[in-house]
């Protein structure tokens, strides 16, 4: 406010200047208020104002904790052992050197185990992240993963896949949460992995196209072997509504000053055979797992 009043002082008394130096009298040297000749006015030193913090002003690449809430992908679901979570192997919080998981990389074996949290539910939709983000407040973390939104697309038919407004409401109450609790708390925020991507390479083993028969992401992976045009409608509208979430994911996050989305990296990840679990062909293995620490670490770290 006080460079703003400086700005608009100089302007008045540049004007009046401007007005005395044009009228024929009413402002001589000697009358009261005169203004003093331009040469003997030392010129008013320039106010810088004081710049506003930016989202990478505030951003520090180093936290001491962190906190994962998510789904399935993030416990690791699937990973070591059939139709079982492995959070050791987490690309968010996991312990296992092959891994390397995002805690690892940032606090170290020890603080890995002391201090970070894994939150995430396997089967989780986005309308059970606030839950999980109240529960990643109390833990009061330096940092907050957020992985989230596969299973809102993954329904039985397109039809029951969450709306796209409901999906930001959660997503935009979930944020509130953590700020009540955690005001200066980092979010880094991953894309939805493309699951038409994921179709299309494990539509080639004939093992997932027998796991797929029962029941695993219907909407996208149902009829896998039908490339007629009524399933190709249908999974290009899976894929239209993953897009859009993301689409969400950044805006949100955008509004948001401590948060950092990952750009659509996941999203554009391609995971081949080796990097998905060898009983579903759908959720990341171990070496996907090192491939999401990677492209997490990657971005929270970028200066």
């Amino acid at each position: 406010m006080r460079g703003r009043r400086g700005i608009r002082t100089a302007f008045v008394s540049a004007a009046a200047a401007l007005l005395c130096a044009g009228a024929v009298s009413g402002c001589t040297a000697g009358s009261p208020g005169a203004a003093a000749p331009a040469e003997s006015r030392a010129p008013a030193p320039a106010r810088t104002p004081a710049p506003s913090p930016t989202p990478d002003s505030l951003w520090d690449v180093s936290p001491g904790s962190v906190a994962a809430v998510g789904d399935s992908v993030t416990r690791a679901f699937d990973a070591c052992a059939v139709l079982a979570d492995c959070p050791e192997v987490s690309w968010a919080t996991g312990t296992d050197t092959a891994v390397n998981s995002l805690a690892l990389r940032l606090l170290g074996p020890e603080k890995a185990v002391t201090r970070s949290w894994n939150l995430a539910r396997t089967g989780a939709r986005m309308a059970e992240l606030p839950e999980q983000m109240a529960g990643a407040a109390a833990e009061k973390p330096e940092l907050v993963t957020v992985m989230m939104g596969a299973n809102d697309a993954c329904r039985p038919t397109p039809e029951l896949m969450t709306p796209v407004a409901d999906f930001r409401f959660s997503f935009e109450t979930a944020l509130a949460r953590l700020r009540a609790g955690a005001p200066k708390a980092q979010v880094y925020v991953s894309s939805v992995p493309d699951l038409k991507h994921l179709w299309s390479t494990g539509r080639v083993s004939p093992a997932g196209l027998k796991v797929w028969k029962l029941g695993i992401c219907g909407s996208m992976l149902a009829d896998a072997e039908d490339l007629g045009p009524a399933a190709e409608r249908r999974r290009t509208t899976v894929r239209e509504r993953v897009v859009a979430y993301n689409k969400v994911l950044e805006e949100v996050c955008a509004e948001d000053e401590r948060c950092r989305y990952d750009g659509g990296a996941v999203f554009g990840f391609r995971f081949d055979g080796g990097q998905l679990s060898p009983w579903d062909w759908f959720h990341p293995s171990r070496d996907g797992q090192a491939r999401l620490a990677e492209l997490a670490y990657r971005r929270i770290t970028k200066e």
